[in-house]
């Protein structure tokens, strides 16, 4: 057999993590509800289906936006035909704009440096290309999207370092975990070259502050490092604190902006990563330049960026859809999370996102990652619901999981709940015998400490008999 390179057989695409496991599970026995009524629900895939009827709405209503249609044909032969890899005008500037309706209009995006990438995977390793040479590394806070191992690393040889996020303080980036992290690369030899923040946060699905926000730039101003912000989830905050984008932050203090930049893409907030929209918009002019030679490696075709251009050139469809996008998050989310509240679930609290952090560390037999993956196995094999493990994010305590809620239908959801439900009593009820045998015991221990405590040698029949501690805490 020829050898191919290592780059292509090595496993830095990440594939045999439990993240993809899962969904190779689901692949093998996708749920359906009448062909498949016990097949794996997927809920470890982050995508937006919440508002497509409203987005199928607009779509027949302006049947011109497609190439394949009477009314838009006449634009097949120019839109079919070579296109510069800057990409057509009226795309970038239809997304520069959609961008700033995102983030409140507070802020003005320049089309001129919008980048086209083949969805936010190739952004990322566009901006990784770019910012950093094979064996440099990025400092990328924990826990993190499992697929930053493959974007960032994989082709480009960059190192990813985690910064430590702890659950006791709902998982903030803190200027001591940065520094506790840059002073580790230092240590291995690694030269850093730049920190990746996801805001609003992917698995947590929480936004960061403005203080946080600015004590970050201040942090990298101070390394002279750059700093990337994975911006995918800005449309996807559904109720307040409103979301506050980097771009914001850097109109406010000062800092060296050719050390910014945005990841973006319409794969979450609009629910369109089949279309593969990735966006890399950099304050570096030189960072720009290179990126736009490699974009060639991953264009958006034409087609869709003329699709794009027409749809988010709709300010009254845009504006609609923000609001209604937001209405459906916020209507899954609130029953998602009561539901498994009821059965005595936890989560971490969130404003934003497609999915939740759900707290199973009370189901763990022991606090380790190993007890961790046992439980997650019970989920995927028995429950059938393909669920994210907190390992696969590289989060530091075991017993957290990603769960998504907007990626399925309303019946599918009550189905993946009933599931959820039947587990948890079922949990609960192999509890019970473990309980009523502790108390047996404790019944036992205290009746010979009470004939003990009865015995002539000890006090008379009469005495008071002293309540035992054991008693007295459990009152």
């Amino acid at each position: 057999m020829v050898a191919i390179s290592k780059i292509a057989t090595g496993n830095g695409h990440g594939e045999d993590s439990p993240y993809f496991d899962g969904w190779k599970a689901y692949e093998t026995n996708p749920f359906h509800p009448i062909d498949r009524p016990d097949g794996v629900i997927q809920m470890g895939l982050a995508e937006n289906q919440l508002c497509f009827n409203f987005i199928k709405k607009w779509v027949m209503e302006h049947p011109e936006a497609s190439l394949c249609s009477a009314e838009g044909v006449n634009k097949f032969k120019e839109t079919a035909l070579f296109q510069d890899y800057h990409g057509m005008p009226e795309f970038r500037e239809a997304v520069a704009k959609f961008m700033g309706k995102v983030r409140g209009g507070r802020v003005k995006f320049d089309p001129d440096r919008i980048v086209m990438s083949g969805g936010a995977t190739g952004a990322h390793e566009m901006v990784a290309f770019c910012l950093a040479d094979p064996g440099e590394a990025f400092l990328v806070p924990t826990p993190y999207y499992p697929g930053f191992d493959r974007d960032l690393s994989w082709r480009t040889g960059v190192e990813l370092v985690p910064v430590v996020c702890e659950s006791s303080n709902n998982f903030k980036i803190t200027r001591a975990a940065l520094e506790a992290a840059y002073e580790k690369a230092k240590e291995a030899n690694l030269r850093v070259k730049g920190l990746l923040i996801t805001n609003p946060s992917n698995p947590l699905g929480t936004i960061l502050d403005q203080d946080t926000l600015k004590g970050i730039v201040k942090f990298i101003n101070e390394k002279n490092i750059h700093l990337i912000g994975d911006e995918i989830y800005a449309a996807t905050v559904f109720m307040e604190p409103e979301f506050v984008s980097i771009s914001e932050i850097i109109e406010e203090v000062e800092c060296n902006r050719d050390l910014i930049h945005i990841v973006y893409s319409l794969s979450k907030d609009m629910g369109f990563p089949g279309f593969r929209v990735g966006i890399v918009y950099s304050y570096n002019d030189a960072v720009v330049s290179c990126a736009r030679k490699m974009s060639s490696f991953g264009l958006v075709s034409s087609q869709t960026q003329h699709l794009i251009a027409k749809m988010l050139s709709d300010d009254d469809f845009v504006d609609r859809f923000i609001v209604e996008s937001k209405e459906h998050l916020l209507k899954r989310h609130k029953y998602f999370t009561l539901s498994l509240s009821q059965v005595g679930i936890g989560s971490l609290k969130s404003n934003a996102g497609l999915f939740i952090w759900m707290d199973l560390r009370k189901l763990l037999k022991e606090k380790t990652f190993d007890a961790e993956m046992d439980l997650w196995r019970v989920i995927i094999n028995e429950v059938k619901l393909n669920v994210s493990p907190g390992s696969s994010f590289h989060c530091d305590e075991p017993g957290w999981f990603r769960v998504c809620f907007a990626n399925m239908d309303d019946n599918t959801m009550e189905v993946a709940l009933l599931r959820i439900t039947t587990f948890m009593h079922k949990h609960n009820e192999a509890m019970v015998p473990r309980k009523l045998c502790r108390r047996a015991s404790l019944k036992l221990s205290l009746s010979r400490r009470r004939d003990d405590f009865m015995s002539p040698n000890m006090m008379s029949p009469h005495s008071p008999i002293p309540q035992s501690p054991l008693i007295r805490a459990r009152t």
